[in-house]
């Protein structure tokens, strides 16, 4: 019963069909032809073979949709794993932390990104397992709608949705911004700025998957070095090797102006700050749909989260709480100016170091347009998916020959052109309301994929089914999720208190708190509106559909290449097998 469920689920081939997917029942279909025809017929609708639905109820032909979506599979291992460990490292990191810094101080800084950053490992582990079993499109949606509540999955696919769908043009705005250091008499155009970068998105995402997986990996690539060599130049301007040293600073901000800015509360308005420095690694889960063998692929994958939290979040903050003081007029938070003030480039400057304050600002730069490819990718396939679903106007689940979902890249490219509000003085308050729309949107989102998780598993349990059927399992279990479930609940509470009597002290304001907390209300109308207008019922363990949309697949044929693979690593030296552990 682990197994694709064929005599209750029949596939009908397509008689048109000329080429076919090996592991789902749809077809992209290729055709001889090259050049400007090859390019033009790869806009064409799919081809889709015929599944009977007659015996199936609604919440298995929306599994059934999402499982044989005919996207492409030209993810490669490497791009998911470039894709975990710098994948969507932008804003941020490069720039978020100025105000992390500002906000909290280092030791508190520390904390918040430490401990989110343990909620996110146990959080792609369990994502790791789901995906793996169900690699659909648009998976943290489906999921929802699958294990807890259909109306929960539209709350959740919608509030997914929304934050990529702001995040593109608020990005394209920021690399524009980045230019502006260069000018600091700002006599550049920031909407002709903002018009070069779109099409350079534009132009990238026509290649599909691939080019956002090529994309991604030399932007990762880019930003790996950048903060590896950041951690070394740190450490020299630290121990007073930098140009206008006046001695060893070591840990001296630590003692003046201090650990801590504001205290406990300032820990906690670094949290979601932290958060979304690390939004956009979840981002693996989609992509589990769009690679040929998501079951080799994905548990490499989520083992380099650990490395990307540890080497290029933790370690360069540290550093920085070194040769930065909270204090400093210049970081995020007292003086906003722009991408430019990023503490990356604050330190390099502050250390009277010329020419890498330059370099930092182009790596900036680039971080930025990774964030914005990622928007793209991110927001298209979740709108496709709930379309496909039936939770979203079917004209968005169209999906082109070439595998791309291209009304949904469409209407997220559409909506991007907001961005041209860069030319405007009102931009600040216009990106200030979207943004409040799905601020929280990755705290719900890591949330949901740990109930979900915990739910899989409890309905394994209810309905006899052994985890031994499982080809990934979770390397902290049930245990982990509920670690990193009950974490996202208590950021929540905290964001909660520190939206409604914020760390400066002023009294509560609805302004304030809806610009930090809006995302909460936006996702409470999404759920009820469902629930009214559906009316579907919450997902209960025995009757919950473990089968539905299972990659066909020799389940006893993967575990045993896996156990080989493991008693390989078994046979090899201590060094290799830690290695493999971690990697």
């Amino acid at each position: 019963m682990s197994e694709f469920d064929m005599e209750k689920y029949p596939v009908k081939p397509s008689d048109d069909a000329v080429a076919s997917s090996s592991v789902a029942d749809v077809e992209i279909v290729t055709e001889s032809t090259s050049g400007w025809s090859a390019f033009k017929d790869s806009f064409k609708p799919a081809v889709f073979h015929d599944i009977d639905t007659s015996k199936m109820t609604n919440e298995e032909i929306a599994a059934m949709a999402t499982a044989t979506s005919p996207l492409s599979r030209s993810l490669k291992p490497r791009h998911l794993q470039m894709i975990a460990v710098g994948g969507c490292i932008g804003t941020g990191l490069f720039v978020g932390t100025g105000a992390s810094l500002s906000h909290g101080g280092p030791a508190a800084m520390l904390i918040a990104f430490a401990l989110i950053g343990s909620m996110l490992f146990t959080t792609v582990h369990a994502l790791g397992e789901l995906a793996v079993s169900f690699p659909v499109s648009g998976s943290f949606s489906a999921f929802s709608t699958r294990f807890i509540d259909p109306a929960w999955g539209f709350a959740m696919g919608w509030n997914y949705g929304l934050q990529w769908l702001v995040v593109f043009p608020l990005e394209l705005v920021g690399c524009s911004i980045t230019v502006g250091f260069w000018d600091h008499e700002a006599k550049y155009n920031s909407a002709s700025w903002v018009a070069i970068f779109y099409c350079i998105i534009l132009i990238l995402n026509i290649f599909g998957a691939k080019g956002y997986g090529e994309a991604e990996s030399f932007f990762s690539i880019v930003k790996v070095l950048a903060v590896s060599g950041f951690c070394i130049l740190g450490i020299v301007i630290a121990v007073g090797g930098a140009p206008n040293s006046t001695g060893y600073i070591g840990t001296h901000y630590w003692y003046n102006p201090g650990a801590f800015a504001q205290g406990f509360k300032g820990v906690c308005a670094v949290l979601v700050n932290a958060a979304f420095a690390f939004s956009g690694t979840e981002l693996i889960g989609l992509a589990a749909s769009e690679t040929p063998n998501p079951a080799k692929a994905l548990p490499r994958a989520t083992k380099q989260v650990f490395w990307r939290v540890l080497l290029f979040y933790i370690l360069p903050l540290t550093i920085m709480g070194c040769i930065i003081p909270y204090n400093d007029p210049h970081l995020l938070g007292h003086s906003s100016t722009g991408a430019s003030t990023s503490p990356f480039v604050l330190a390099i400057s502050n250390a009277g170091i010329s020419g890498l304050p330059s370099v930092m600002n182009v790596v900036v730069m680039l971080a930025l347009l990774s964030v914005a490819n990622a928007a793209i990718y991110g927001c298209s396939r979740t709108l496709m998916s709930l379309a496909l679903q039936g939770q979203a106007p079917k004209i968005l689940g169209y999906v082109d020959r070439a595998g791309r979902p291209l009304v949904a890249m469409g209407l997220t490219f559409f909506v991007g052109l907001i961005c041209f509000v860069a030319a405007s003085d009102k931009q600040t308050l216009v990106f200030t309301w979207l943004l409040a729309i799905s601020g929280l949107s990755t705290i719900f989102t890591w949330g949901s994929i740990c109930l979900c998780h915990i739910r899989f598993r409890r309905g394994m349990k209810v309905q006899g089914r052994s985890t031994d059927e499982l080809v990934v399992k979770s390397m902290f279990g049930v245990l982990g999720s509920w670690y990193g479930l009950i974490l996202n609940v208590l950021v929540l509470c905290f964001t909660f208190w520190t939206s409604l009597y914020p760390i400066d002290g002023s009294k509560p304001n609805a302004t304030v708190f809806f610009q930090n907390y809006l995302a909460a209300p936006v996702i409470i109308v999404f759920y009820v509106f469902y629930k009214v207008w559906r009316r579907p019922a919450v997902v209960r363990a025995k009757s919950m559909d473990l089968v539905t949309g299972r990659r066909m697949m020799d389940i006893e044929a993967t575990l045993e290449e896996i156990r080989q693979e493991k008693a390989y690593i078994a046979s090899r030296g201590m060094a290799y097998r830690i290695f493999r552990f971690w990697c």
